[in-house]
């Protein structure tokens, strides 16, 4: 286990954070979470955590990191739809800019030892010309929210030649698992899996052969926890290293939920990619890190969660 044994958790009531939380609770982290519940919810975590409902741009925030003084930060709190940030890019930057400055500069001032940033591998490449990507080829994001994630990143490595500072960027894939939110306009394994147990329509923006390289939660987690030891990469893809196109995905969900509706289909999102993979050898020779959970196994245990879910 990684030395650190106090952590924050930024986002930490939300889809990916909850569980974070949930697996450095097992290996004996004592937890602070920073949540503005916006998208996250209380009934995410285990008992006894000590919440500080902020906003990650707040005063209050940057208060309960330098109170806390943790080894571990787990940077996971963000605005993580396309839409929202082509729609209102402000916002988006004041959550994934300033909000990451405000959280990394409380870390620093208060002593922390390793920081892990979540990033979207989907994202800050824009439309890779060969795939599987690797973290050698070119970024070049297409939409607010990749440039904003790719902004946080260059801090991060201002920080570490500035500072010393320690951190690692998780590029992440499409994350999909149990307690991801389905209302919002991100994450379509979710949003289907929801309105198809349901008997809900569904709609898939364009054709549906844009294809998104899924990785479980759990498998996420995984790369936390190898990142939260003392160096390793600076930042690595976590993914598969396969494509699912839209149209695909559907059809599993379909056979696993027993939906009988034909999906309908919408106009082009703004800002979205055609095809991303990520490739994760890195990850792999650096973090010791391979994915354990293939999609369908991910996606029946997703579907399972929300059965119960709805079934109440």
């Amino acid at each position: 286990m990684p030395s650190a044994t106090t952590a924050v958790v930024t986002g930490g009531a939300g889809f990916i954070g909850s569980h974070v939380v949930d697996r450095l609770v097992e290996d004996g982290y004592r937890v602070t979470v920073i949540d503005d519940l916006s998208s996250g919810t209380r009934e995410n975590l285990p008992s006894g955590i000590d919440l500080v409902v902020a906003d990650v741009t707040s005063d209050a925030a940057a208060d309960a990191i330098r109170n806390a003084a943790p080894e571990l930060v787990v940077h996971t709190a963000a605005q993580i739809s396309v839409s929202v940030s082509a729609r209102e890019p402000l916002m988006d930057a004041r959550i994934n800019v300033l909000g990451t400055v405000n959280v990394l500069e409380a870390a620093r001032a208060s002593g922390t030892k390793k920081f892990v940033f979540f990033s979207s591998g989907g994202m800050v490449y824009g439309q890779p010309k060969d795939l599987p990507v690797s973290e050698s080829q070119p970024t070049g994001p297409e939409n607010p929210y990749g440039t904003s994630k790719l902004a946080g990143e260059e801090y991060l490595a201002m920080y570490r030649r500035a500072f010393g500072f320690e951190s690692t960027v998780l590029r992440l894939a499409n994350v999909y698992g149990p307690r991801q939110d389905p209302h919002g306009e991100a994450g379509v394994v979710a949003i289907f899996a929801l309105a198809m147990l349901a008997g809900k329509p569904i709609t898939i923006f364009g054709d549906g052969n844009d294809e998104r390289d899924y990785v479980y939660v759990s498998d996420v987690v995984d790369a936390v926890i190898a990142a939260a030891a003392p160096g390793g990469p600076h930042r690595c893809n976590i993914g598969s290293g396969a494509g699912t196109n839209v149209n695909e995905l559907c059809t599993r969900l379909s056979k696993l939920t027993g939906y009988a509706l034909e999906p309908q289909y919408g106009p082009p999102r703004p800002g979205d990619i055609h095809a991303i993979s990520l490739d994760a050898t890195l990850a792999r020779t650096e973090l010791g890190w391979t994915p354990k959970v293939d999609l369908e196994t991910g996606l029946t245990r997703t579907v399972e969660f929300f059965r119960k879910q709805a079934a109440g």
